[in-house]
């Protein structure tokens, strides 16, 4: 969620190209990352929830790359960028352990440890 809403403070003061061009992509994808772990989740069926973790993975890497052509296109600093690939990386680390942790777990487990 978090990564979501610092893009969106960065891309809502582009002018209209911008958003219209870049901005609606990386705001998308960004929001998507969140949008799909709710989803698989509120599914409560192992393999759904691991799909849309998935598909959620991917948005984190296209999210990724939009931010890398933000960065070539002098529209993000190079720290806000480097900022952002920290960010993205230990996301995609916690990610990667919560797909291999499902089905591991009982759901009463995988509540608790969305609500940390």
């Amino acid at each position: 969620m978090e990564l979501g809403e610092k893009i969106w403070e960065i891309v809502i003061d582009w002018d209209y190209f911008l958003k219209d061009t870049m901005g609606k992509q990386l705001v998308r994808t960004a929001d998507s990352v969140a949008a799909n772990l709710s989803e698989g989740f509120g599914r409560f069926f192992y393999k759904e929830n691991k799909q849309l973790c998935y598909y959620s993975r991917g948005s984190l890497f296209e999210t990724k790359t939009w931010l890398t052509k933000a960065k070539h296109r002098k529209l993000i600093s190079e720290n806000q960028f480097e900022i952002f690939t920290k960010d993205i990386d230990l996301i995609g680390k916690k990610l990667n352990s919560y797909i291999n942790s499902i089905g591991n777990q009982s759901s009463i487990d995988l509540l608790q440890s969305n609500d940390k």
